[in-house]
């Protein structure tokens, strides 16, 4: 068996061999002391070459046998299995590149889990000079005070895509942008106009502002938008936001809208509802937001259902973060 596993490591067998550190009473031999240190104490395969003063080749060689002589048992606990399952459910159902399922129920809020979740994986994807979009809202706030880079990365640029509001400020575009960047160290870039004006012609003209375009050129150059779902119900983001007043909303709502996305409303097929508000306001459209390469969508909860279903129905995701009841709610839906 060692030579096999050898050959298939293309592994000289002269580095296969006994450690010439002295064998603890307590092992039987090499390869139970190389499992212990490495599951036990948590050593690592470096850590674990030096103590037996052997090549690192050889620890993993000792592993594998741990493993191939029952001497360790590697399990996933049927939680975790269960939610990898629902994950690539979401995948294949909604054409998703990646899902990401954590666990309903915790002390923890579910919008500060969420955003660790939303995080990690946000900090998996960026690279050298990449540029962030972000939206607004409560569970992207949570992201970006949660995120930490696991690696230095040099060059990033955080940019707000949709315009500030003077609402609530505890989950406004210009805080998670500001608060994303400083985490990552990243250049800050906050959009320079309210999120909706008293005209279109108002609007228009101070799009037309070079200042404005050079930051919208840059918005949609993001390789990554990171942005959460809101509904349309009492007391929900949008409403409390300050972007728009009971009865603009009420407008939206009656023309079928169910959800509502970087401050776009839609319907229950994922299609755009426009109204008088659309020709008003200042942000990234729904059809730029699908042009972006990484698309992120951080959600979650029963009250949000049919909005992430129209979210997810309208390909606005390319990865989602969300709890396993809502995906299994999500799930449900699909006939």
């Amino acid at each position: 068996m060692e030579n096999v596993e050898t050959a298939s490591l293309g592994i000289d067998k002269s580095l296969d061999r006994q450690p010439s550190a002295s064998l603890p009473t307590e092992f039987e031999d090499a390869v139970i002391w190389a499992a212990w240190l490495y599951y036990a104490d948590g050593l690592t395969q470096n850590d674990i070459a030096k103590r037996l003063n052997v090549a690192r080749a050889t620890v993993v060689n000792y592993l594998r046998e741990a493993r191939d002589r029952g001497i360790v048992s590697i399990q996933i606990s049927p939680e975790a299995q269960g939610r990898t399952t629902i994950a690539r459910r979401l995948v294949q159902a909604f054409g998703l590149e990646g899902a990401n399922v954590i666990p309903s129920d915790s002390e923890r809020s579910l919008t500060a889990r969420l955003g660790n979740a939303g995080a990690r994986l946000l900090a998996e994807r960026v690279s050298q000079d990449d540029v962030i979009g972000v939206a607004w809202g409560r569970t992207v706030l949570a992201v970006a005070e949660q995120i930490t880079l696991v690696r230095a990365v040099s060059g990033l640029t955080v940019v707000q895509v949709s315009g500030s509001s003077t609402g609530s400020s505890d989950f406004s575009p210009e805080l998670c942008t500001s608060v994303l960047s400083s985490r990552i160290h990243a250049r800050c870039i906050n959009l320079l106009a309210p999120a909706v004006l008293s005209s279109q012609a108002l609007r228009d003209t101070l799009l037309a502002e070079p200042v404005l375009r050079r930051q919208f050129a840059l918005i949609r150059a993001s390789n990554h938008i990171l942005f959460g779902v809101g509904d349309v119900a009492e007391g929900s983001t949008v409403r409390v936001s300050g972007i728009a007043d009971k009865s603009e909303i009420d407008a939206y709502v009656a023309q079928g809208a169910v959800g509502v996305i970087i401050g776009r409303f839609i319907d229950a097929d994922g299609n755009a509802t426009t109204g008088e508000l659309d020709s008003r306001m200042v942000g990234i459209s729904l059809s730029e937001l699908r042009q972006m390469p990484s698309r992120i969508c951080v959600a979650g909860g029963a009250q949000k259902i049919d909005a992430m279903l129209a979210t997810l129905k309208g390909g606005y995701a390319t990865h989602l973060v969300t709890d396993i009841n809502t995906a299994e709610a999500l799930l449900a839906h699909i006939h």
